[in-house]
């Protein structure tokens, strides 16, 4: 057992399970968190290093922060560290949305959680500003992704779909970086759009714990994008083709998402527990999980590989740019829900300057903001 347990293994387990009880905020936040935690103070990679983990995550579907949580899991601790990273980043979330799915089902509303929120989220902007600002110099190598960058983040403010922005400007890239290889060859691209499967029901289904997982197990596989792009596919599988949800419990189950810390695809635990209690709950999050650990698995060991290719290259520096231009435009789109009042404006500015001048670890800040919320609801 001691063998097994290597000190690096250790150090995986230990630092998800943390992240994956305090980590609030989205995917932006939880992978500024993890750039701070294994790059900046545990030096496990380079920016350079993390970036193209990062650019792999966002060519693959799934949830990005928990598919980052396994990349690096797997960098540090090998195969043991792959399934570590991953299983501890969500695992602690899980137990939390299950005990907020039982009050549901007692109470039949969510707990309010307002109060907590308002101190966090002015911190979760800080965090994410921070890695903005250390990833910035590795993402913008050049002025085809510098351009990329600037037209994904006000694209992405005009509503142009995510997923084709990072594919947009991953292919821009490739392709002005390797005009030399195009010339005197006739190339043509064929982009191929993903589309659920099956068909519509007319009525209810009868609701099973079988197509209950593999209902799950599809959208793991096949969902890129944020988590309104979860709830797209949830209501039409859930409230549309199975009868099975209303849509007041499926927008409780996304909030039930949001408001707790670790990987937002919790809210597929929540929804299972809904349905058919614990065992629907765990197979529900097996079902969603299960292919980001697949994906990783096999995409893991060919990224340092495929960055020495020139094409390959071009397309991961262009989709990292324009994963950093789509961070920067969530940024602002969170900090106007945020930054509500002076009060939350001092606690973002004041955790940046922490961030930045002293490098105070960003749990403690999450922590603090949090206590601000407690204290300002008992004061009012």
């Amino acid at each position: 057992m001691r063998s097994f347990l290597t000190p690096a293994l250790r150090e995986v387990i230990g630092l998800f399970l943390r992240l994956g009880a305090t980590a609030f905020g989205g995917p932006a936040a939880h992978i500024s968190i993890m750039h701070d935690e294994v790059v900046t103070r545990r030096q496990w990679l380079t920016d350079q290093e993390f970036l193209d983990l990062l650019g792999a995550t966002n060519l693959i579907p799934g949830p990005n922060s928990t598919e980052m949580a396994i990349h690096l899991g797997f960098r540090r601790a090998g195969w043991p560290g792959l399934i570590a990273g991953g299983v501890c980043f969500v695992a602690p979330a899980v137990l939390i949305v299950l005990g907020l799915a039982w009050a549901y089902v007692q109470l039949g509303a969510l707990p309010q959680a307002g109060w907590l929120l308002y101190g966090i989220k002015p911190v979760v902007i800080a965090i994410i500003l921070q890695a903005l600002w250390s990833l910035r110099s590795k993402a913008i190598q050049d002025p085809s992704t510098g351009l990329a960058a600037a037209a994904v983040f006000g694209l992405y403010l005009l509503r142009v779909n995510e997923v084709a922005l990072l594919f947009g400007g991953g292919l821009v890239v490739m392709l002005v970086r390797n005009l030399d290889r195009l010339r005197g060859r006739m190339a043509a691209v064929m982009l191929l759009p993903l589309g659920g499967a099956g068909a519509l029901a007319e009525a209810a289904v009868p609701f099973s714990l079988k197509l209950l997982f593999f209902t799950f197990l599809k959208i793991g596989s096949i969902m890129y994008g944020s988590g309104y792009v979860l709830l797209a596919f949830l209501r039409t599988d859930l409230v549309v083709n199975y009868g099975w949800l209303t849509d007041q419990q499926l927008m409780d189950a996304i909030a039930i998402g949001q408001v707790t810390p670790g990987p937002l695809f919790t809210t597929a635990t929540f929804i299972g527990y809904l349905l058919g209690g614990v065992p629907a709950a765990l197979l529900a999050t097996l079902g969603i999980f299960l292919p980001a650990f697949v994906l990783v698995a096999i995409s893991n060991p060919y990224i340092p590989r495929l960055r020495r290719s020139p094409w390959f290259s071009g397309l991961l520096d262009g989709v990292n740019a324009a994963a950093l231009g789509l961070m920067a435009a969530v940024t602002l789109e969170i900090a106007r829900s945020a930054l509500v009042d002076p009060l939350t404006i001092i606690i973002a500015l004041t955790s940046l300057v922490l961030l930045l001048r002293l490098r105070v670890n960003s749990t403690w800040l999450i922590a603090g903001g949090a206590a601000v919320g407690i204290l300002r609801a008992l004061l009012t």
